[in-house]
């Protein structure tokens, strides 16, 4: 679900960025660390291909799928716009903890927005207002799009102010 063991130059590049991080994405942090968010991604990537578990490659981390996706609509960018992006951006590296890795294509980051189905998406969604009614978030219009964003007929993104009010 996460990376096990980050490598030198992931260290380097948190330890340079960290003061550059949007106030979104620290909020962004603090909701993603929960397990069952990520653990919904990666039992959504496992059904693509059932038979695979515990042989061949590694799969990439649910957490940096998740986080990629989040970037993506957050950004309203393509998959194509993502991958530049965060090829060329540390701060984007940094929070979709790709670090100091190879960032993904924009093909297969698609195949894994195409995995993630909408009972996934319903099950992050009821987990998210679940953390945030138990932090005291906000109702006010302003982040309402935690409602609409989730619906995968929604054309709405969420807004990093959104994000950084919690």
């Amino acid at each position: 679900m996460r990376r096990a063991q980050l490598s030198f130059g992931d260290g380097l590049i948190a330890g340079e960025v960290s003061d550059l991080r949007e106030g979104w994405m620290t909020h962004a942090d603090r909701v993603l660390a929960d397990e069952q968010i990520v653990g919904a991604v990666y039992e959504a990537l496992a059904r693509r291909h059932p038979k695979s578990r515990g042989r061949g490659r590694l799969g990439a981390p649910a957490e940096m799928v998740l986080r990629l996706w989040i970037l993506k609509h957050v950004r309203n960018w393509s998959y194509h716009v993502l991958e530049r992006e965060v090829r060329a951006n540390l701060v984007y590296r940094d929070f979709t903890r790709v670090g100091g890795g190879k960032t993904p294509d924009a093909k297969t980051m698609g195949r894994w927005g195409l995995a993630v189905d909408p009972e996934t998406i319903r099950q992050i969604h009821d987990r998210i207002v679940q953390i945030a009614q138990q932090r005291g978030g906000r109702r006010d219009a302003e982040c309402a799009w935690i409602r609409r964003w989730w619906r995968p007929t929604s054309i709405t993104r969420p807004t990093a102010r959104c994000w950084a009010t919690g």
